[in-house]
């Protein structure tokens, strides 16, 4: 037994966390490659890894995926300093290689100067589709503003199937639960962003990040967009693209009168801050949303205007409205903030009364030991302890909101 543990140690040193084996980059200078600031790892790696997120077999594993910024053409390399089957018998590594393969698509580079001589055609690459907007923002480091522009495509623009084949790459680095979609279904809608830059006195573009949307068929004569999949790269992460992009998509669904309203696939919760922030951003200067319409309580007239100037939903229009009246509310006030705090629970409340329907079925089906058991899932203390959490919560995070609205 101890002779097997002291292996085991030795076998053990042959494990590397798959998630600071992979390096990633976004190329537009050849300095780039020897640039370790340029270097950005996954925040998840078992969609390809498993669970434990663990290569085995190798010392000093390096899993290289480098990016031409624009076109994203790709250079896959696997480095390491020792194999475990290079002093050990019958102990095999993980194939590495076959693993990444079955995610990159085919065509990628395995040499540094083909991927370079591939880097000089990058000026011949220019965003796809239709041009949506515009924006800048400012650079510290630069000391100037960068322009960014949203494109939306689809896969009738040459080229953009392959180059959409490689950016989803990322999404498997980056969103937990990521799945590839079916480009031949026609429903989806992509959105990109992209950074204008200089190289050489030319100009050329950066992917930033995208979004897919897909557009469900509401009877008889409408469509239900619904936001599958949105990514900001990571270098670009923390400038407030992910609102413009939500903000471009949103705008250009609200000018269709097909569209009844817009929703999303199991959103993360860096979304739901996202979507709040830009719905409250869109919605503060409806009618309907004045503060003293605000403090007579949510109305019908609410939702009919966010629905059909702004295609929000019941849901989220609701959010919407107890953000604005926390802002209207002086929570300084004891009768203000008393109003305040009963109407946001009493929307909370909405699925403990449900338990408690439940409940008042089984009393008249269970036996007493069976109720008592039930009784004890649904203790009323626990729930008031429970209700009140989640309402500091809300408010904590409706406050953050609205501190990024005070900035923008």
């Amino acid at each position: 037994m101890a002779g097997l543990s002291a292996m085991e140690k030795k076998l053990a040193e042959y494990k590397c966390n798959t998630n600071e084996a992979i390096q990633l980059k976004l190329v537009r200078f050849p300095e780039d490659l020897e640039d370790d600031s340029t270097t950005f790892n996954p925040e998840y790696s078992h969609q390809v890894f498993g669970d434990d997120e663990v290569a085995f077999g190798f010392k000093g594993l390096k899993i290289l995926l480098y990016y031409n910024a624009g076109n994203l053409s790709t250079l896959f390399r696997i480095e390491y300093t020792s194999k475990v089957n290079e002093n050990f018998d019958c102990v095999e590594a993980d194939d590495v290689e076959s693993k990444i393969r079955k995610i990159i698509p085919p065509g990628f580079c395995t040499s540094t100067d083909d991927f370079v001589s591939l880097l000089e055609k990058e000026v011949n690459f220019k965003p796809f589709g239709t041009l949506l907007h515009t924006y800048s923002v400012h650079n510290e480091e630069a000391g100037e503003d960068i322009t960014y522009q949203i494109y939306q495509a689809d896969m009738t623009c040459p080229g953009f199937r392959d180059y959409h084949e490689r950016l989803q790459t990322f999404l498997m680095w980056f969103i937990e639960t990521a799945s590839f979609i079916d480009v031949d279904d026609e429903r989806w809608n992509y959105f990109l962003v992209f950074e204008k830059y200089n190289k050489d006195g030319a100009t050329l573009f950066a992917t930033v990040g995208y979004m897919t949307v897909y557009n469900y068929y509401v009877y008889p004569d409408k469509t239900r967009p619904r936001v599958s999949q949105m990514l900001i790269l990571p270098p670009f992460q923390g400038e407030g693209h992910g609102a413009q992009l939500f903000e471009t998509v949103h705008r250009y669904y609200m000018s269709s009168p097909t569209v009844l309203d817009i929703t999303a696939e199991d959103p993360s919760d860096n979304y739901v801050k996202l979507r709040d922030f830009v719905l409250v951003k869109l919605c503060q200067d409806l009618h309907c949303f004045l503060p003293e319409k605000l403090m007579q309580g949510f109305s019908q007239e609410m939702l009919t205007e966010a629905q059909q100037k702004l295609k929000i939903n019941k849901q989220h229009t609701r959010r919407v409205y107890e953000i604005l009246r926390l802002r209207a509310t002086d929570m300084g006030d004891p009768e203000q903030s008393k109003g305040y705090r009963l109407d946001v629970k009493k929307r909370l409340i909405g699925p403990y009364k449900k338990k408690q329907r439940e409940l008042a079925k089984m009393r008249r089906c269970l036996r007493p030991e069976e109720l008592t058991n039930q009784l004890n899932q649904i203790d009323l203390n626990m729930q008031h302890e429970q209700l009140e959490e989640s309402f500091q919560q809300l408010v904590s995070d409706y406050r953050r909101v609205l501190e990024r609205l005070a900035q923008a």
